[in-house]
């Protein structure tokens, strides 16, 4: 009956991504809510099938190769649609992409903390009482986070975001699969779908992988464009602001699949495995995604001399997601999360993300004579305020995270 219902998940990822590809090679040109959807789906099913593609290869590939590779491939869906925005930015520096490439990159790092985060949290501690512990090699994805997180900082105080920062972040990257290469291979669980390739001989195993793979890679390319402009299109003509909706809801249908299998391993009882997942993917997204963002628009623009246009409103956004990960790896810096801690995130996501659009929905725009603009930066403050907190209770639980660099 399993192994029914994984070739059933396996032929509905396909045939989802169908339509999308079909519109988009023939040319059929619908309304921007009708693009959105269909093409959002396709990447939706992409999505599901390089997560079962990853799984398999990760039987074949060498270890230091399988954790650059599929890292990277795991989260192409959010990287293409933050890569054609910064791409078009470049083509049109007076137009609105860049901001639209901030708005797809700080809603997808900070949904992973403010929802992902704490509802493996909530879940782990609802089914067995316990707060959710992740592995002592994890403080290297800690530690680099860390660092990512520290430098993200000095992009808002100097107002840009440059080539060179791209070379600090990708640097990080680098430098974090030197060392986590070295780690020991971990037997891999045939679990879902994918048990169905990994169960494969090894021959036919990688041209299904393979195969796969290039399917899914090419239903996100053929579907980002369509899917970008459908979502800034549909927010026009529904009145509705496009920053947030590409802050939003682009994430959500990119990082779908990597959030349902977190929370699957959750209630199965394997909460550090969850919980590592995701700290690899926050790690992935605020290091390699943030630090090709400059670049790609500096080869789109045929110059290094001009950073990515961004606006003060952009920086905030930057701020915050910054400072979102600031408390979040002092919190984690324990190596556990309690339920208390995960609530804690989701509260603090859920007060910045609705607050803005609470105080706008009043008479003056304003609430005690303040505007949803200056929210930001209160909970800017509100965060860092929360991590020096917990560095003065438990200072050493930081200064532990150095043994990541082993």
């Amino acid at each position: 009956m399993k192994r029914y219902y994984n070739h059933l998940f396996i032929s509905i990822a396909a045939a989802a991504m169908v339509p999308g590809i079909y519109l988009r090679l023939a040319g059929v040109e619908t309304a921007p809510w009708v693009a959105a959807l269909v093409s959002g789906i396709a990447i939706l099913g992409a999505s599901f099938l390089l997560l079962w593609a990853c799984d398999a290869a990760q039987k074949d590939i060498p270890q230091a190769l399988a954790l650059a590779v599929v890292a990277l491939i795991a989260v192409l869906p959010e990287y293409a649609v933050s890569m054609y925005f910064t791409w078009e930015a470049g083509q049109h520096p007076d137009g609105p992409y860049a901001q639209y490439t901030v708005a797809n990159m700080t809603g997808g790092n900070r949904l992973i903390i403010g929802l992902a985060w704490a509802l493996v949290a909530v879940l782990y501690w609802v089914k067995f009482r316990s707060p959710v512990r992740i592995e002592e090699e994890r403080r290297t994805e800690l530690l680099f986070l860390g660092a990512a997180t520290a430098y993200a900082f000095v992009i808002p105080l100097k107002n840009t975001l440059a080539w060179y920062d791209g070379i600090v972040l990708l640097g990080l990257y680098v430098w974090y699969i030197r060392i986590a290469g070295k780690r020991s291979v971990v037997e891999i669980e045939e679990g879902g779908p994918a048990a169905l390739v990994m169960a494969l001989p090894k021959n036919p195993r990688r041209i299904a992988t393979s195969a796969m793979f290039l399917a899914a890679a090419a239903a996100i390319a053929a579907n980002a464009k369509p899917f970008s402009e459908g979502l800034v299109g549909t927010g026009k003509i529904l009145h509705v602001n496009e920053f947030f909706l590409v802050q939003w809801l682009a994430p959500v249908a990119s990082e779908a699949p990597e959030f349902l299998v977190a929370t699957a391993f959750a209630l199965r009882g394997q909460g550090g495995v969850a919980l590592g997942s995701l700290l690899s993917s926050k790690l992935n997204q605020w290091s390699l995604l943030v630090g090709m963002i400059p670049w790609v628009y500096a080869w789109s623009l045929g110059s290094l001399s001009h950073p990515i246009p961004m606006g003060d409103f952009q920086m905030r956004e930057i701020l915050l997601t910054a400072a979102q990960s600031l408390l979040a790896v002092i919190i984690l810096s324990a190596m556990r999360l309690t339920i208390w801690e995960g609530l804690l995130l989701f509260v603090l996501f859920a007060g910045q993300l609705m607050s803005p659009v609470f105080v706008a929905s009043l008479p003056e725009g304003k609430l005690f004579g303040t505007s949803g603009l200056v929210i930001h930066w209160m909970f800017s403050g509100i965060y860092i305020a929360l991590s020096a907190a917990f560095l003065i209770v438990r200072p050493r639980r930081v200064t532990h995270l150095w043994r990541g660099i082993r």
